[in-house]
């Protein structure tokens, strides 16, 4: 008994610190789109730099999981809530990862005046982190609802983001000076949009959890 409250405290930790790896994500996105939305170049730049705090927690969940699989051989319900932390750690580190390039894509327009008013790019930005932030909540409470939701709101920013790769395309001949920024922007919808396809991986693997089967939640 001793010893499965000892495995059970670990995995408790285990999942706590991929719901702290979220929260940095979440808020890596977050400081990212303001950073776009102001032209700061300091925030980007420090976005960049606070990216190794998240990749160095996602070696933590990942060194902890593989320590947890060694040692406690776990029967077949617990291997699959450690393989599932493993596997969403991967989608959130990615999803910081495209919060850097969106700094970077910031650093690249610098302070050149915007083609357009940012009201549509930072609103798909807010609905790939709620759909993060939800992720997060889903996984910690294992609550399948709020998992399956993901494909609904994946589909709103797919459509988005069609809409606006259009829209920033159909600028070029109007700005042709603005070529690099017109690229930047469209770089920047595409990170919005893969970080959403990978939340719609997060609750796709929440399923996986409670369940037991894998569902893609794109079908």
């Amino acid at each position: 008994m001793v010893v499965r409250e000892s495995f059970q405290t670990q995995l408790d930790e285990l999942r706590d610190l991929l719901v702290e790896l979220g929260n940095l994500a979440e808020a890596a996105l977050d400081e990212a789109i303001d950073s776009l939305k102001n032209q700061d170049i300091d925030k980007a730049l420090r976005i960049i730099e606070n990216d190794n705090r998240i990749n160095v927690l996602e070696e933590e969940i990942n060194d902890k999981a593989i320590l947890l699989i060694a040692k406690q051989a776990p029967v077949a319900s617990d291997l699959r809530r450690i393989i599932v932390a493993i596997k969403i750690s991967s989608d959130v580190e990615r999803i910081a990862d495209f919060a850097v390039n969106i700094a970077k894509s910031v650093i690249r327009i610098g302070k050149e005046p915007l083609i357009k008013e940012l009201v549509d790019i930072p609103e798909l930005a807010e609905t790939a982190k709620t759909m993060l932030a939800e992720a997060i909540k889903a996984y910690y409470d294992e609550d399948i609802i709020l998992a399956k939701k993901m494909a609904d709101r994946d589909d709103y920013v797919d459509e988005k983001y069609g809409e606006l790769i259009q829209e920033l395309l159909g600028r070029m001949s109007e700005y042709p000076d603005s070529t690099n920024q017109v690229i930047q922007l469209s770089f920047i919808c595409r990170y919005i949009e893969r970080a959403a396809d990978h939340a719609t991986n997060i609750g796709e693997n929440i399923v996986y959890l409670v369940k037991g089967k894998h569902y893609d939640l794109n079908e």
